[in-house]
């Protein structure tokens, strides 16, 4: 190879590394600052192609989509006096790279450990400010956005750090103070428990009052329509005795005579009676004479 072409290799390879030095790339899902010697020259840089000077210049690139902090469940004191373990967790994104980079030296680890540190005391302060029925069901989404509120003015003020939401996934007891609150429950469902049972005997005994009453009254109006028919069809029935005697006496007592010899003749095989007894006058006469 001559010294001629040697020279343009020469040559070429140092512009292909001035000219991968002096251009970068900036993605949608970037923000990126440019440094001098270690101070900041350029910052905001939109997404496309750039260019800085080489060698002299550097680049910081930071993900600026919404990156999620999950933080460690923590303990908390509520306004009575009760302690609750909070689970929570916080959606954030770079809203300022110049404060961001300033603040944490581009830092991802850095800026989570400060936006902890922040949600911690938002979350002490809030349940600070509530009782535990107010935290856990009451106003738990109204404590979730003042502390998104609160935590969002603080943090772009001074980390450059937009919060978008706070969340809360789970209010726990601690387990000292859960079995205190399920002895409490339990004996609340007993007492409840106990009061149901105790109108139920109350209804069931004013039920089965109230059937006695009815049976009794029932009983007592069916024994007096009973009576009354009884006494209807006895009078009736003298009634009619008294007409069919009327009309021929003879033959009402000759009729009722039979009547009886066949009573007492298919119940009884020995009457000691007397021969000139009444009882026997129609044997002796047709017209019991």
């Amino acid at each position: 190879m001559s010294g001629k072409s040697l020279g343009l290799l020469i040559v070429l390879g140092l512009a292909i590394i001035v000219g991968s030095q002096s251009l970068y790339v900036v993605n949608e899902t970037e923000s990126a600052l440019t440094l001098q010697f270690g101070q900041i020259v350029k910052n905001d840089i939109p997404a496309g192609l750039h260019f800085k000077t080489p060698f002299l210049q550097t680049v910081k690139k930071f993900d600026a989509r919404i990156l999620t902090l999950d933080a460690q469940p923590a303990r908390y004191l509520t306004a009575g006096k009760k302690y609750v373990i909070v689970d929570a967790f916080v959606k954030w994104r770079i809203k300022d790279v110049l404060k961001y980079y300033k603040a944490t030296s581009g830092d991802r680890f850095e800026a989570s450990n400060r936006i902890a540190d922040l949600a911690n005391k938002g979350l002490r302060n809030e349940f600070a400010r509530r009782s535990l029925h107010e935290a856990i069901s009451g106003e738990r989404d109204l404590l979730m956005t003042d502390l998104t509120t609160d935590l969002n003015k603080e943090t772009q003020a001074e980390f450059g750090i937009e919060i978008l939401d706070v969340r809360i996934k789970a209010i726990d007891l601690p387990k000292e103070l859960s079995n205190d609150v399920y002895r409490r429950m339990r004996a609340e469902r007993d007492r409840e428990a106990k009061e149901i049972r105790s109108e139920g005997r109350e209804l069931a005994e004013g039920t089965r009052a109230e059937a006695d009453r009815n049976k009794t009254v029932t009983l007592a109006n069916a024994y007096r329509e009973s009576e009354q028919l009884k006494g209807d069809g006895d009078a009736t029935a003298a009634s009619i005795y008294a007409k069919a005697y009327s009309k021929d006496s003879e033959f009402y007592s000759f009729t009722r005579s039979l009547k009886a010899y066949t009573e007492t003749f298919s119940s009884q095989d020995v009457l000691l009676l007397k021969p000139d007894s009444d009882f026997f006058r129609y044997m002796k006469d047709a017209k019991g004479k």
